[in-house]
């Protein structure tokens, strides 16, 4: 066999992967599906009542090949008006906006620095062509101001998430400072924050009132708090463009499907017409988790280290048995071991009070 090997090395480490079919008995609070948007029916039924008027079901092309339909600009005005950026792009997946970015907006004489939690996505496109690429230590401000200080390169550009997906912090506010003061371009990854953070719950420029700059580019993901499929990107009409035209993952790939569009549009809506009660919600689970595990979080994502890989696994599966499901995230996603719990709304106060309970007794 040809990777026999490798693959006798990963179970020999307690590293080995398997898919599971989705187990609709079990208590979700592993999905990224932060606001449980994922199963209101409202919103799918209005999608699909939207949908069924319409002439075709399918976007059938790339944006740039008669692919762009009025469902697409719509929602990309909509995230405009709601994030106070000037222009915006949707496309495939939060994977695929990260290679859009980084391959399209690292040229030659230019240098990226990157968090070094940042997510692999962005990892893997800092790979695509030799990318000039300068990690620093994880939120570590300093460190990346001495970087950008003392850097000679043509364009500086700075890639950062909002809420890091495995940590689970925030990222420092001082970011937004440092990239004015040496003009450097800032990407920041809101797949974990958008929807779940802020006033408005836009993410982390709502959450620390940002004022929206030229320098400034959001990228958000559809399929966690938004219950879709896809992602956005969101930035200066002068960036747009640029990528419209350079992203390969924009020009090469067909548009995003017209369900997933007018779902996460329709779930924009849901979520800015009731974001203090969905504000309310977060901060009881936020509550729940400090309370019986003495863990603070400023989203829903809760990491719990464990440092061994054959335990997290026994601790997922001794939860599952008891009707819960949990996530056991092993490396490389991260250095070390741990439980990562979803918070999420999906599913009561009560039961995550009870998760809570169990984990605290077993972990």
């Amino acid at each position: 066999m040809y990777y026999e090997s490798e693959l006798r090395a990963l179970k020999k480490s307690q590293r080995y992967r398997e898919r599971e079919v989705y187990d609709s008995s079990l208590l979700d609070f592993a999905s990224n599906d932060y606001l449980g948007l994922a199963h209101n029916r409202e919103l799918h039924e209005g999608t699909c009542k939207t949908l069924s008027k319409m002439s075709l079901h399918s976007s059938k092309a790339s944006l740039l090949v008669n692919g762009y339909h009025q469902i697409h600009k719509d929602f990309e005005a909509a995230l405009c008006e709601a994030n106070g950026f000037e222009d915006g792009v949707i496309l495939g997946s939060g994977f695929n906006a990260n290679i859009a970015l980084i391959e399209s907006l690292v040229r030659r004489g230019d240098t990226l620095f990157m968090d070094e939690k940042y997510h692999a996505s962005g990892v893997l496109a800092s790979n695509i062509k030799s990318v000039n690429v300068k990690f620093f230590s994880h939120n570590n401000m300093q460190e990346l101001e001495n970087l950008l200080k003392s850097s000679g390169a043509k364009r500086k550009i700075v890639a950062v998430e909002g809420i890091y997906s495995m940590d689970g912090d925030l990222v420092d506010r001082a970011v937004f400072e440092i990239c004015d003061r040496y003009n450097a371009i800032l990407i920041v990854d809101e797949a974990h924050s958008s929807g779940v953070i802020g006033d408005n719950l836009m993410g982390v420029f709502d959450y620390y009132k940002i004022k929206i700059k030229p320098n400034y580019i959001k990228m958000g993901t559809l399929g966690k708090a938004y219950g879709s499929f896809g992602a956005f990107i969101l930035a200066s009409s002068h960036i747009v463009e640029y990528l419209i035209n350079r992203a390969k993952p924009i020009i090469y790939a067909t548009s995003l499907s017209l369900y997933d569009t007018l779902l996460a549009h329709n779930a924009l809506r849901y979520i800015l017409q009731n974001r203090e009660s969905l504000k309310g919600e977060i901060q009881k689970r936020q509550n729940i988790v400090y309370e019986e595990l003495g863990i603070r979080v400023e989203g829903l994502i809760v990491p719990i280290p464990i440092n061994d890989n054959k335990r997290v696994i026994e601790i997922k599966e001794s939860l599952k048995e008891r009707g819960f499901a949990i996530g056991a995230i092993r490396q490389p996603t991260v250095e070390s071991a741990i439980v990562r719990l979803i918070a999420r709304l999906g599913e009561s106060c009560d039961l995550l009070r009870e998760l809570c309970i169990n984990l605290a007794k077993i972990r």
